[in-house]
């Protein structure tokens, strides 16, 4: 579903982000990407959403070549992907339900769709009740159960999850990653960029280690071990 080909990233000649990265994750997977600060988890992260473009190498995603969609037909590759931040990335102007409906009215769903399944992903995370709240009116846990239904409304292949938990407590933390394994027993294929040691050894699911740009390790029930 997902294959790096020995890809690198050199942002300057005294800055690598990525060097000669190779892995390839399947369909249904849940996978955490660690390392430290600087160790390439987000540059991975923008090259498979084609945010950036590799110095070297090949990124695909569902057999497609993703540096090679054209600039017109991005909109529509990365509606296969949802992708859930830290820092929530909410509309402050809008309700929890009218953030989420957003995402539909960019795919071009009906009026009909949106009011049938917004109501659905949000009772899915649990905030149903909070559907017309804005975000300032949420805790931080809420913003991001908000930020995952907004992802995975339209279905998406992939759910990309760039520290998800970074700003939330251990209790929202916790809820957060079981949300997330929950959304991965329905087939999403879920990727998750983390620096939490405790998260990643609960999960007990692969873990892929990135130091100073390389891949150290890639163990199918790993550890996150630096």
């Amino acid at each position: 579903m997902i294959f790096f080909d020995h890809v690198s990233k050199v942002y300057s000649p005294t800055s690598t982000a990525l060097e000669d990265v190779s892995f390839r994750i399947e369909p249904r997977e849940f996978v955490s990407i660690v390392g430290q600060s600087g160790a390439g988890k987000s540059t991975l992260l923008k090259l498979l959403l084609a945010e950036d473009m590799p110095s070297e190498g090949r990124v695909f995603f569902e057999d497609i070549d993703v540096h090679s969609v054209s600039r017109s037909d991005l909109p529509v590759f990365r509606r296969k992907i949802g992708t859930v931040f830290q820092d929530f990335k909410l509309l402050p102007s809008k309700t929890a339900f009218e953030n989420v409906a957003f995402a539909m009215e960019a795919a071009g769903a009906s009026d009909e769709d949106i009011e049938t399944d917004v109501p659905q992903v949000l009772e899915l995370v649990g905030l149903i009740d909070k559907a017309h709240h804005f975000p300032h009116e949420l805790s931080g846990g809420e913003k991001q159960r908000v930020s995952i239904a907004r992802a995975i409304v339209n279905r998406p292949d992939l759910i990309i999850a760039d520290e998800p938990t970074g700003n939330l407590d251990p209790t929202n933390t916790h809820e957060i990653i079981e949300l997330l394994k929950k959304i991965n027993s329905f087939d999403t294929t879920v990727i998750m960029a983390t620096h939490n040691r405790d998260i990643v050894n609960a999960l007990e699911r692969r873990v892929i280690t990135l130091e100073g740009g390389r891949i150290t390790r890639d163990a199918k029930k790993g550890k996150y071990i630096l």
